[in-house]
């Protein structure tokens, strides 16, 4: 880096991220669980290489130069060392810090153009012009052999087409709410003719009202997991939990986070602590629950865990369904929640349903936030082992709880010509719900 943009660390946090490095006594057992190193085979791609060169750097040692912000950046902060580490190193926390003091010697009008990039993704007001620009591009109606010629030339190309194409208008939190109050199965050949036409009808007669829950929307999902969205509302209000959902709500602030700026993390927690309260709150991307649980201090819980601790309604019940689905573990689901489990305890609900593992759900899909379009050949890399397990299984769904894995693997499983539907595991369960008369 260049004299000029270089400025003094902050004292007290490089003394605080010494402390955390210094935990690591660089045994390697983080090396078979992290996805980079078993791509690149390089020790400055695995967990203590990168807590080497921080270790250096800090220390004065090492100078932050191209190779080792690349080495910072190419971290998918999948965390899959930490569940493995015997020193229990907090590898997140220190690469979030890492991070965010590598963006503080950065000059302004880098760290202007990051936060902007950010800010389209993040920031409620502004995702409709993200939105628009999917819709733009969806406009253009581009030729399929011009597109499939260009992200077979650029991997960036391949990662945004299918994103441009997911995207669509955010709808507002009312609008949300009134879509998800009815359900009509009448092109579901699938689910019996006493399908609710009324879902407050779920609710057994004189049963008590509980504290509602609030839906946490997230960001990125407004404009492309709408119907997961419907899907979540319109079963808690089958089995009369009815959840609320605030129009004030934000980002999580993960994805501002892991990209170096902490500060409007925080804000963006703050805001949805006044917005949520001390009520409970549920969301259906694994990811912003493990940051809304960590960072937040929030009662959150992943809709899965959600809907297993209930006890439903006598009257609500679901479709036989005899297929064979897999279930895709998000790195936030594995490695920050730990409650995998979860997903597999409501799928058992479905009868006849036969739910797999997907072979190596120990290992990144390469969504892993906004990392997919920053380095997307290793996220198209590391998705490929997912294809391959898929296509090895030909399950009829893949599901995943994680909003950024959901898009990466509709895309590639698409790419490949599978014709396995990507769902969210609440959407199944919608789809197979129904009332006894």
């Amino acid at each position: 880096m260049p004299p000029e943009f270089r400025r003094p660390l902050p004292p007290a946090n490089v003394a605080e991220l010494l402390q955390l490095a210094d935990q690591c006594v660089k045994c390697g057992y983080c090396l078979p669980h992290c996805p980079t190193f078993q791509l690149a085979r390089d020790e400055g791609e695995s967990p203590r290489g990168r807590i080497a060169l921080i270790q250096g750097w800090l220390g004065g040692e090492v100078e932050l130069g191209a190779r080792l912000e690349a080495h910072l950046d190419q971290c998918l902060e999948c965390r899959a060392c930490e569940p493995v580490c015997p020193s229990m190193v907090q590898y997140g926390r220190l690469m979030d810090g890492a991070r965010a003091l590598r963006e503080q010697q950065r000059p302004g009008w880098r760290r202007l153009m990051a936060r902007i990039r950010l800010d389209l993704l993040a920031r409620p007001a502004w995702l409709p012009l993200t939105a628009l620009a999917g819709i733009a591009y969806r406009w253009l109606r581009l030729p399929n052999p011009i597109v499939r010629r260009a992200a077979a030339r650029w991997p960036l190309a391949a990662v945004l087409d299918p994103l441009a194409r997911g995207l669509r208008w955010p709808a507002s939190a009312r609008r949300v709410s009134s879509l998800a109050q009815c359900s009509d199965a009448r092109n579901n050949p699938l689910l019996p003719a006493q399908r609710r036409t009324d879902q407050t009808q779920a609710v057994d007669q004189g049963a008590p009202q509980t504290v509602r829950p609030a839906l946490f929307r997230g960001c990125v999902a407004r404009a492309s997991q709408q119907p997961t969205e419907r899907a979540l509302l319109r079963v808690l209000d089958c089995v009369g939990h009815a959840a609320e959902v605030p129009a004030d709500q934000v980002c999580c602030g993960a994805i501002h986070r892991h990209n170096g700026y902490p500060q409007a993390a925080e804000r963006q927690l703050a805001q949805n602590r006044r917005c949520f309260g001390d009520g409970p709150v549920v969301g259906f991307a694994s990811a912003c629950v493990a940051e809304l649980q960590e960072q937040g201090g929030l009662d959150a819980r992943e809709i899965c865990r959600y809907l297993v601790d209930l006890d439903w309604p006598r009257r609500v019940k679901l479709a036989p369904l005899p297929v064979t689905v897999a279930v895709h573990e998000p790195c936030s689901h594995r490695n920050l929640l730990r409650d995998q489990q979860a997903v597999y305890t409501l799928l058992r609900r479905i009868p006849g349903l036969r739910a797999i593992e997907l072979a190596g759900n120990e290992h990144c899909c390469g969504a892993a936030g906004t990392y997919l379009t920053e380095h997307p050949a290793t996220a198209l890399a590391l998705a490929q082992t997912k294809v391959d397990a898929l296509k090895a299984l030909r399950p009829a769904y893949l599901l995943t709880t994680n909003t950024g894995c959901a898009l990466h693997l509709a895309a590639r499983v698409q790419d490949a010509g599978l014709g396995t539907e990507v769902l969210h595991p609440v959407e199944l369960i919608d789809r197979q719900l129904f009332l006894e008369p």
